[in-house]
């Protein structure tokens, strides 16, 4: 069974992370000068890279051959080897979501009492941390608090606002951010060679857009698409329409097309369009989510035009200026409405029995909105 990219290629050194060069920085400092927390709080949106840098701080900590004012991991002893293979006795993972009670943190509890079968500390990596129950959360607190030496926590979470505040005060904290595009798709680049597939440039911003700032989706896509392309020809280079269709994301002119029509006041026309993207197979939802990205930056472009560099990826020249024309056609406050219907519209679908009613619905109440 062949391994996931994210996984094949999980980063073994610091040097390898793309992105969160400030969480980086400060954790190499902390390794070098032997000054290591006995709790970390990492935080951010999902698949940003909060469990790559924790085991990567968990092997750099218990690295058998790692010299003072170094923070590399060796990944050659025995240690290194256990973590990056994930069976290290001494690196416990707990996944919250499924072990949020009570008895499981009494468990931790019990077991930190004893020392390292192996290496210098027994490291606990909680993720989701935010969805254990209340009295797991100040079981877990009374542990923060009068840790053993050899022990490190590094709880996970992306949902920072759910920790109680005096777990919060008892750990370094750490925000993790979204990778910016040109990072994503440095990353898809280096996996693309790793993989031999070839693929061409646009196709790789299109998958990255597609992220929205996940690495690990970003990874997961391009998955797919090289199971595609082993499917057919894996000598041919992947073309962007290839990947359009096989994942079933929405054209950007149609949605450039959906906007002119909105831009025109036309009812009608706005929701023919619409029915005639749907039956080409189109998911509802997917089409709201492009919609709206294409309106924000509408909207960011009518707001300051210097921001046409900041938007440039994923959009051609040709596309950029049209953008760019439909936005004059709209004051802010109708962008701004805008995009407050079709947030509204994209939460709905998932619940209406007709999938592109709240769409619809969206579309009267905007174009009737600008008539008034």
């Amino acid at each position: 069974m062949s391994l996931a990219l994210y996984r094949k290629y999980r980063p073994k050194t610091f040097a390898e992370i793309i992105g969160q060069e400030h969480i980086v920085k400060t954790l190499t400092n902390a390794l070098s000068s032997e000054m290591i927390s006995h709790a970390y709080l990492f935080t951010g949106p999902r698949g940003c890279g909060k469990t790559t840098i924790a085991r990567l701080l968990a092997k750099a900590a218990n690295c058998e051959t790692r010299k003072p004012n170094e923070f590399e991991p060796c990944n050659k002893c025995s240690s290194c080897i256990e973590i990056n293979e994930s069976r290290s006795i001494d690196l416990i993972e707990i996944d919250a979501a499924s072990h949020r009670g009570i008895d499981d943190i009494r468990e931790i509890r019990q077991g930190i009492k004893f020392a390292p079968t192996k290496s210098k500390y027994k490291i606990f990596i909680i993720d989701e941390c935010h969805q254990l129950s209340k009295d797991a959360a100040n079981a877990l607190l009374k542990t923060l608090e009068e840790p053993p030496a050899h022990a490190i926590f590094i709880l996970a979470t992306t949902e920072i606002q759910k920790m109680i505040a005096t777990i919060l005060s008892r750990c370094q904290r750490f925000d993790f951010w979204n990778l910016t595009m040109p990072q994503i798709i440095q990353r898809l680049e280096f996996l693309s060679e790793k993989e031999k597939i070839k693929i061409e440039k646009p196709a790789l911003e299109l998958i990255a857009l597609q992220a929205r700032g996940s690495i690990r989706d970003a990874e997961s896509l391009l998955d797919q698409v090289i199971s595609f392309s082993s499917a057919l020809d894996q000598k041919a280079e992947i073309k962007t329409q290839e990947i359009k269709d096989l994942l079933g994301i929405v054209d950007l002119s149609s949605v450039s097309q959906f906007v002119d029509f909105l831009v025109e006041k036309n009812i009608s026309k706005t929701i023919n369009y619409l029915q005639e993207i749907l039956e080409k197979g189109k998911d509802p939802q997917e089409f709201t989510k492009t919609l709206i990205s294409y309106l924000r930056q509408g909207l960011l472009l009518k707001i300051s035009p210097d921001m046409q560099n900041h938007l440039s990826i994923g959009l051609t020249k040709e596309e950029l200026q049209k953008l760019q024309n439909q936005a004059n056609g709209f004051s802010e406050q109708e962008l701004q409405k805008l995009l407050q219907l079709f947030l509204k519209a994209e939460n709905q679908i998932k619940y209406s029995s007709i999938p592109q009613l709240p769409i619809e619905l969206a579309i009267v109440e905007a174009i009737g909105l600008e008539k008034e």
